[in-house]
């Protein structure tokens, strides 16, 4: 199915701005993944694969490989080529990607596979890979063990609705797929320091399902992180404050 959910077109479309400011960038140490893992170094060329505002981008570029990034919501591929100019960027879809049969080393999904976690989708990335290449997903995932980190949940989780969610684990359905080995898993802790309205309110408010909920409903919403913020010791009056993050990463070959 070639459609991008409701929530992601609307949410992602009407707050690339808080996405930005909201969103933890990754750990220093997925780099030796792309290398180890992923085969990743100059000469080779991958696919950013959902792209978003190219916040995975800038970590794949430094890797020396060519970057092409694929996007289908048009304000956050906006965003991307004003910041990254120099690559090549695309309008598609993991299940349309806009490339030729086998032309690619490596496929990544970054913060974005559980929005096409399908056979389609397995079966169009497999098509762009080269025989023997990568594909590799990521996600930066809140610690919900820090009991803040839990009530912050608690405060958006009523609005999710039929959101693709990582969390649920639903992604993994489509695996073990036809042509590709077994999924291989790796763990990276991560924080996202800065100030509160930030690292906190902005994320929140740059979830898919907030974004595209009706002004002032993302304004109770707000309302009720900055009261969490206010309340939580370790949080209230700071300039700066640290969201702590696991960023999992996976990834199989073409075979």
């Amino acid at each position: 199915m070639n459609t991008i959910h409701h929530a992601a077109a609307a949410g992602f479309a009407a707050k690339a701005d808080n996405y930005v400011l909201g969103r933890p960038d990754y750990p220093p140490a997925l780099d030796a993944w792309l290398r180890d893992e992923l085969d990743l170094e100059p000469g080779k060329t991958v696919v950013d694969l959902g792209a978003g505002t190219g916040k995975f981008t800038r970590r794949l570029m430094t890797t020396g490989a060519a970057v092409i990034a694929v996007e289908p919501v048009a304000e956050m591929l906006q965003k991307l080529t004003g910041e990254y100019p120099e690559i090549s960027a695309k309008s598609g879809t993991a299940e349309s990607i806009p490339l030729p049969d086998a032309s690619v080393d490596a496929v990544v999904c970054a913060q974005a596979f559980h929005w096409f976690a399908t056979g389609a989708a397995l079966t169009e990335i497999h098509r762009v890979l080269k025989p023997g290449g990568s594909l590799g997903l990521v996600w930066n995932t809140r610690d919900a063990r820090i009991p803040w980190v839990a009530k912050l949940a608690d405060i958006f989780a009523p609005y999710e609705g039929d959101t693709p969610r990582h969390h649920t684990g639903d992604w993994k359905k489509p695996f073990p797929f036809n042509g590709f080995s077994a999924l291989r898993e790796h763990h990276f802790s991560n924080n996202h320091t800065g100030a509160p309205e930030d690292v906190i309110v902005n994320r929140v408010l740059s979830t898919s399902f907030i974004a595209a909920l009706p002004p002032e409903k993302q304004e109770q919403v707000a309302a009720a992180v900055r009261a969490l913020i206010a309340n939580e010791p370790t949080l209230a009056g700071r300039a700066e404050v640290t969201l702590p993050y696991d960023t999992a990463a996976y990834s199989c070959i073409k075979e």
